[in-house]
């Protein structure tokens, strides 16, 4: 008897794609390109809600997109993932880098949710 193993390639989640999906999250979703007067982030994209960061990466090196993560889930997110690290320039025990390349999009788009309730959920405490 034969046995066969089928590997279904999915493409990553390009720029684009991430992109849109940020942007998909709530109209109170913003981008901006806020680095532009250093040199090494000019190319930075970040979106925000409620004015603050929840996701950014480098346009001309989408290799690690930061998030913002719960302190206690990164430690087993790290294990369970191969995919996520630290983040670019900001602190690992509350942000996480995932690289879209290697990252199943569930994932990748499950953190990014995570982030963003995250965020929104800190700065419209006693918002009406």
């Amino acid at each position: 008897m034969h046995r066969y193993l089928y590997v279904l390639y999915i493409d990553p989640m390009n720029i684009e794609d991430y992109r849109e999906f940020c942007l998909s999250m709530g109209s109170d979703v913003e981008e901006k390109l806020p680095f532009q007067k250093f040199k090494s982030g000019e190319g930075v994209l970040v979106f925000y809600v409620s004015g603050h960061m929840f996701s950014f990466f480098d346009c001309n090196d989408f290799s690690v997109i930061s998030l913002k993560c719960q302190p206690e889930r990164i430690e087993d997110l790290k294990a369970q993932h191969g995919c996520i690290g630290n983040p670019y320039n900001e602190s690992p025990k509350h942000w996480i880098g995932i690289n879209p390349d290697t990252a199943p999009d569930d994932v990748l788009r499950e953190l990014t949710r995570n982030s963003y309730e995250i965020v929104k959920a800190k700065y419209n405490k006693g918002r009406k």
